[in-house]
């Protein structure tokens, strides 16, 4: 994959329910990011002042959403 030096995003599933998995136990975590986590995450990477790299996987794009919504506030329940 190349770096195209882009930043990024997308929601992933519900983390109450069973079929939220850990990202390293994915079938598919080595597949590209999807067009949602590619949004979500350039909008994250972005109110945290952080560039990631365009070409990250599913896995490596949700362990980032997960990193930026604690770093931003996002994403959390009351």
């Amino acid at each position: 994959m190349s770096d195209s030096g882009e930043t990024l995003g997308g929601a992933r599933p519900d983390p109450s329910t069973t079929a939220s998995k850990d990202p390293e136990q994915w079938v598919t975590g080595d597949e590209p990011m999807t067009g949602p986590q590619r949004s979500y995450l350039d909008t994250l990477a972005r109110e945290a002042g952080e560039e990631l790299p365009a070409d990250l996987n599913k896995a490596e794009a949700s362990e980032n959403i997960d990193r930026l919504q604690q770093k931003t506030g996002r994403g959390q329940g009351s």
